[in-house]
C-alpha cells in the first residue's frame, strides 16, 4: 500500500486543472461576513503566508457578489489563488488532522468495500486502509459532525481521519471501479465456487458442463456466489441488484429494511444479471420483458431456495432474489412472539377439526411462517394435510404440497376441488384472492375440514370487508370463519447494545404504570458490530386475534359498517396490533419508533 505523502504547496498543472472549480470543493463553513475577522482555514492560510490580506479581502468581495452561498476556500481555489491541495492542508491544520494527496494505489480494496460506492461519491469520504484496530478514512468535509457520526455508525468508533481532496476521492473511486475485475476478486477471494452449489430440479436435466467451465473462468461467477453466500449468512430475505445513476447498486433486505452493500463496477451489471438468469434457467437474450425463475442451492451445507424476478427499467434490468431459507420457518408457535393469552387462543383455533383460520397482513409480515408453525402442531396427529401455494415456499415433510400453475389451468380453486376428492383433514390455501377460491374454501370448512389461508388486509376486522368486496355473502363468512389473526413484524432491540431510554411522548407514563412496567423498562439499541450499527437484530411478531362468536357473527350477517365492527370487537377485549406492539415496547423487546413504523394506521 502506498504511504502518506506530504503535500506540496501546489500540485502539477494537470492535476490542478482536474481539481479546480467551485463545484469541486465542498462548502466547509459559512461565508465570511462583511467586516469580520478571518477564522477557520482561511486564517491558517493567512497566518502561514499562503495568501495576503488583500487577496483575502478580494475573495470576500467576490464571494459576496458572485457566490454568496459558497465557502471562502472555494472562492480562493476557483480564483487560482491557492490549489485545492493547499486548501485541504489548511482544513487539516484547522481541525488538527493530517492531510494527504490520495492515490488509488493507497486504497486497500477490501477496506474500500466497507462503504457503498454511491455513499462514497455523495459524501466524499473513502475508507483507505486498516492500521491495527483502526480504519483510516479520507474525508473532505470534516466540519460535518453528523457525517462523522454516520461514518462511525457504519464503520465503528475506531477511525483515524485524514483530510483529502474531493477530486482525489472521486478519481480513486473511478480507478478502483474501472480496474479489470476491480476489487470483486478481493471481496470474494475467500469464496470458492464450491461454497454455493446449484441443485438441478428434476425438470432441468440439461448438461451444465458449460456453466461449470464459465464458473472456473469468470470473476462474475465468484461474485454472484459471494452475493448469495453473504446474504444467507447475514439473514437477508431479499437481494436487490439494480443500475443507479452511474453506478451499480446492491442492497440486502435485512429485518425488513434495505441496506446498501459494496458493488462491482457498473460495466459488470449485464454479466451479473446474465449469470443469475442462467442459474434460474431464464432466457438471457430477453431483456425487454419481466421473467421469473427459481434456483435451488446449497450454501455452507444448507439447502436454500432462491426466487428470481427480473424486470426491464429505464437504466437497465433490475433483479430481485427472494431468499427462502427453510431454517427460518422451523419455529414453533411459542417462538413467534405471541403473548400467552393470544397463543392459547390461536392454538385452540388451529386444533379445531373444521372452520377457516385466516392470517392477514402485508407481504413480508410473516404470514407463511405463522401458517407453517400452525401446521407443525398438527404434524403428529395422523392427519392428511394438503397445501396449495403460489409458489411453495418451503417443503414440509408431513404435508402434500402443490404449486399453482395458472398457465395450464391449475389455480387455487381447481386445486381445492381436487383436494376435496383426496380425503383431506387439513387444507392450507396460500392466499384467498378471488370469489371462487373463497367459496370453495368456505364450503370445505362447512363440510368438516380445517382450512388455513391468508388475506391481504391491514387488520383483522377489515378482512370481513375484504371478503365481502370480492363477492362472498356475509352469512357464509359468519358461518365458516372461526378466527382471523392479523400480524406485523417489528425489529427486536439488539441484545448486545441495548440501553435504557426515556419514555417518549407517544407512550404516556400512565400507560406503562397500568401494565406494571416503569419507564426504565423502555430500551433502545445504540448500535454495535453484531447488529451492523442499526440497534436492532432479529424480529418478533405483533398480533391481533379476532375470534368470531355469535355476537360478532350476527354483526357480520347484518352488514354493519367497519367502524362499528371494530368498536364491537374492541369492546369484547380484542387487543389491536398497535396495543400489542406498545406492550412489547414497554417490556423492552422493541422500540416505540419501530411499533409506530410497522403499525402505521
Amino acid at each position: 500500500m502506498g504511504s502518506k505523502r506530504t503535500q506540496a504547496s501546489s500540485p502539477a498543472p494537470t492535476r490542478e486543472s482536474q481539481c479546480r472549480g467551485i463545484g469541486d470543493f465542498p462548502v466547509l463553513w459559512r461565508p465570511v461576513a462583511k467586516g469580520s475577522q478571518p477564522r477557520g482555514p482561511e486564517a491558517v492560510l493567512l497566518e502561514k503566508g499562503h495568501i495576503t490580506s488583500a487577496q483575502l479581502r478580494e475573495a470576500v468581495i467576490r464571494q459576496q457578489r458572485e457566490a454568496p452561498h459558497a465557502g471562502i476556500l472555494e472562492v480562493l481555489v476557483d480564483a487560482g489563488v491557492i490549489s485545492q491541495a493547499l486548501a485541504a492542508q489548511a482544513v487539516g491544520a484547522h481541525f488538527r488532522l493530517p492531510s494527504m494527496e490520495l492515490d488509488a494505489a493507497d486504497v486497500e480494496p477490501d477496506t474500500f468495500a466497507l462503504l457503498p460506492e454511491g455513499y462514497i461519491r455523495e459524501k466524499l469520504v473513502i475508507p483507505i486502509r486498516r492500521e491495527g484496530d483502526e480504519i483510516v478514512v479520507g474525508i473532505s468535509y470534516p466540519a460535518d459532525m453528523f457525517l462523522i457520526d454516520d461514518i462511525k455508525r457504519r464503520l465503528g468508533d475506531r477511525l483515524r481521519l485524514i483530510v483529502v481532496q474531493s477530486c482525489d476521492v472521486l478519481r480513486a473511486v473511478d480507478s478502483l471501479q474501472n480496474a479489470p475485475g476491480r476489487h470483486v476478486d478481493e471481496i470474494v477471494k475467500s469464496i470458492s465456487q464450491d461454497d454455493v452449489e446449484i441443485i438441478c430440479d428434476q425438470e432441468q436435466t440439461e448438461d451444465i458442463s458449460d456453466l461449470e467451465r464459465i464458473a472456473g473462468e469468470s470473476p462474475v461467477i465468484r461474485y454472484v456466489n459471494y452475493l448469495i453466500s453473504s446474504a444467507v449468512s447475514e439473514g437477508a430475505s431479499d437481494i436487490h441488484i439494480e443500475s443507479g445513476l452511474g453506478h451499480l447498486a446492491v442492497r440486502y433486505r435485512i429485518d425488513g429494511m434495505l441496506d446498501e452493500k459494496s458493488a462491482p463496477p457498473l460495466r459488470m451489471h449485464p454479466a451479473i444479471i446474465s449469470r443469475i438468469k442462467i442459474m434460474a434457467n431464464l432466457d438471457i437474450s430477453q431483456r425487454r420483458l419481466p421473467q421469473d425463475g427459481r434456483i435451488h442451492v446449497k450454501v455452507h451445507g444448507r439447502t436454500v431456495d432462491l426466487r428470481v424476478s427480473t424486470a426491464p427499467f429505464v437504466r437497465g434490468e433490475k433483479c430481485v432474489i427472494r431468499v427462502l431459507d427453510s431454517h427460518s420457518t422451523r419455529v414453533g408457535l411459542e417462538d413467534l412472539g405471541m403473548d400467552s393469552e393470544t397463543l392459547a387462543a390461536f392454538r385452540r383455533q388451529v386444533l379445531k377439526s373444521y372452520g377457516i383460520v385466516l392470517v392477514t397482513g402485508p407481504t413480508g409480515s410473516g404470514k407463511t411462517t405463522t401458517l407453517y408453525s400452525a401446521l407443525r402442531i398438527l404434524e403428529d396427529r395422523k392427519l392428511n394435510i394438503s397445501t396449495v401455494e403460489d409458489p411453495v415456499e418451503y417443503e414440509l415433510g408431513f404435508a402434500n404440497q402443490l404449486n399453482v400453475h395458472e398457465a395450464i389451468g391449475l389455480t387455487f380453486a381447481s386445486a381445492l376441488r381436487s383436494f376435496l376428492r383426496q380425503d383431506p383433514d387439513v387444507i392450507l390455501v396460500g392466499e384467498i384472492r378471488d370469489e371462487e377460491t373463497a367459496r370453495i374454501a368456505m364450503q370445505a370448512s362447512l363440510t368438516g375440514h380445517l382450512v388455513l389461508s391468508t388475506v391481504h388486509t391491514n387488520d383483522a376486522p377489515s378482512t370481513v370487508t375484504r371478503l365481502v368486496d370480492i363477492g362472498v355473502e356475509p352469512y357464509l363468512i359468519g358461518a365458516s370463519v372461526s378466527s382471523i389473526l392479523a400480524q406485523r413484524l417489528a425489529r427486536r432491540i439488539c441484545e448486545n447494545c441495548r440501553e435504557p431510554v426515556k419514555s417518549p411522548d407517544e407512550l404516556p407514563a400512565a400507560y406503562l404504570e397500568e401494565r406494571g412496567a416503569g419507564a426504565e423498562r423502555l430500551q433502545r439499541g445504540v448500535g454495535c458490530d453484531q447488529c451492523w450499527q442499526t440497534g436492532y437484530r432479529g424480529r418478533l411478531g405483533l398480533f391481533e386475534l379476532l375470534e368470531l362468536d355469535d355476537e360478532i357473527r350476527d354483526l357480520i350477517v347484518r352488514k354493519v359498517p367497519l367502524p362499528e365492527l371494530r368498536g364491537a370487537v374492541k369492546d369484547k377485549g380484542m387487543r389491536t396490533l398497535r396495543e400489542d406492539g406498545l406492550e412489547k415496547a414497554a417490556a423492552g423487546a422493541t422500540t416505540i419508533e419501530e411499533v409506530m413504523r410497522v403499525t402505521d394506521m
